[in-house]
């Protein structure tokens, strides 16, 4: 079963979405679904990057920052701006995390011939990150690996985020 994917050369469809100027994109087989930006819950003593909790359908998920992440701005919120839900394994157990995006692109369906190694320089994330650059037309897109966007530290703490967060969807101090 593993051998089909490793050697596959079947296309694979990617969610591509924008932070600042730059196209990144994820496997969407990982994404669960876009959400319009909710109010999010802030979780006391949390990195920058993790923004807080989001009540989704009773499940509590947290949100993270993606701009912050790659090291840019904080994410403002604009009409188009979104969370992609997405599921990132974590300790062998996929764990749901909000990216918060400044929008959504399309759907794209790439080759494997299409896709590039990941540069070693002039990148604005560190390339442990991507699974390589697709190329479409003259332009490339980032695709992320979601599960080495974060540390085992980082995203053991997003669970506790979440567990906090139950705390907070039944508190005053939640604002969905």
């Amino acid at each position: 079963m593993s051998d089909e994917k490793k050697g596959s050369t079947a296309a694979v469809q990617y969610l591509a979405f924008k932070l600042g100027n730059e196209v990144y994109a994820v496997d969407v087989a990982r994404v669960r679904e876009i959400l319009d930006f909710p109010p999010i819950t802030k979780v006391p003593r949390t990195p920058e990057f993790m923004r807080g909790v989001i009540n989704l359908r009773g499940s509590v998920v947290p949100v993270v920052d993606m701009r912050l992440k790659f090291g840019m701005s904080m994410t403002e919120k604009s009409v188009n701006t979104c969370i992609v839900v997405v599921e990132a394994l974590v300790e062998n157990e996929l764990t749901t995390i909000g990216a918060l995006a400044d929008s959504v692109q399309e759907v794209i369906e790439l080759d494997p011939g299409s896709i590039e190694p990941p540069p070693k320089i002039g990148s604005r994330i560190k390339v442990e990150f991507l699974k390589g650059m697709g190329k479409i037309g003259e332009s490339f897109l980032m695709i992320l690996d979601i599960d080495r966007v974060f540390t085992s530290n980082e995203l053991s703490l997003v669970k506790e985020t979440a567990i906090v967060g139950k705390d907070l969807v039944g508190s005053d101090n939640y604002t969905d």
